[in-house]
């Protein structure tokens, strides 16, 4: 896979608005760095107008949701609209709560969202597919991933990933499916967050929102492959700390080189 989308990302730096969870917040904006963005971790609503503004894309992951943060993502999410910034959904548990589901509802009807990431737990629950989830985690199921995401992409107009063992993105019509990666990323809390952040961070770069995202996935997950493969099965802390090195290590002929892509 040839692209030179890492070289010209850390070249223009971009500044990414992140309306995260508590949790995740100081890795995401870790991760952004060493890949090579500038990241601002804001919630507050007196400011949704004006950061939007001079942001280059916006993120919002509900994964510490309240009802004032809902209010300020939605105010973000249309000044985004309003300045064509990308916007950035990560429905964190979306199907754990009530709470969570009118959430994401509203936000899917008040912005246009460029990309949907989540796990497969997470996707299935937009497609009003059955699947086992867990709380935040992906749970189990027998539902074919790939339909589940071109169907909440044609659902939705926009660009629809799936993280877990192998990854689907897509754009309703095309599905690439990325088998790259390592069973501990979800053995630390934040990993799927900060792909979401990476992911709009790619999304500045063009207008191609498909190839993008298909290229932040397999970057990351090439980045967390190359980490474990010196690590045992329980070094989940070093695993954590790696991740951020490896992210800032990472280049577009290592992602060639490793790339482990098919296209349906």
């Amino acid at each position: 896979m040839q692209s030179n989308y890492l070289k010209k990302l850390r070249e223009q730096s971009p500044l990414i608005h992140n309306i995260t969870n508590i949790v995740v917040a100081n890795y995401v904006a870790n991760g952004l760095l060493s890949i090579g963005a500038s990241p601002i971790m804001s919630s507050a609503i007196e400011e949704m107008d004006e950061l939007p503004a001079i942001c280059q894309a916006l993120v919002i992951n509900i994964g510490t949701l309240t009802e004032a943060q809902v209010k300020a993502m939605i105010k973000a999410g249309k000044s985004a609209n309003k300045n064509n910034t990308p916007v950035v959904l990560d429905p964190v548990g979306v199907g754990a709560t009530t709470f969570r589901q009118e959430s994401v509802q509203t936000l899917l009807h008040e912005i246009k969202f460029d990309l949907i990431r989540g796990n497969a737990g997470e996707i299935a629950h937009l497609a009003h597919v059955n699947w086992s989830a867990k709380g935040v985690d992906a749970g189990t199921g027998k539902a074919n991933l790939s339909q589940i995401a071109k169907d909440v992409a044609i659902k939705h107009n926009c660009i629809v990933a799936i993280s877990g063992e192998i990854d689907y993105v897509s754009d309703g019509i095309k599905v690439a499916k990325i088998v790259n990666g390592t069973h501990l990323f979800p053995k630390i809390t934040g990993s799927g967050c900060l792909l979401s952040a990476v992911c709009g961070a790619f999304l500045t770069l063009s207008e191609n929102s498909f190839e993008l995202t298909v290229n932040a996935c397999t970057a990351y997950a090439i980045a967390g492959q190359i980490v474990q493969e010196n690590l045992e099965s329980t070094q989940t802390g070093q695993f954590y700390i790696g991740l951020l090195d490896s992210l800032a290590k990472i280049d577009d002929e290592i992602v060639e080189r490793y790339a482990n892509i098919s296209f349906e």
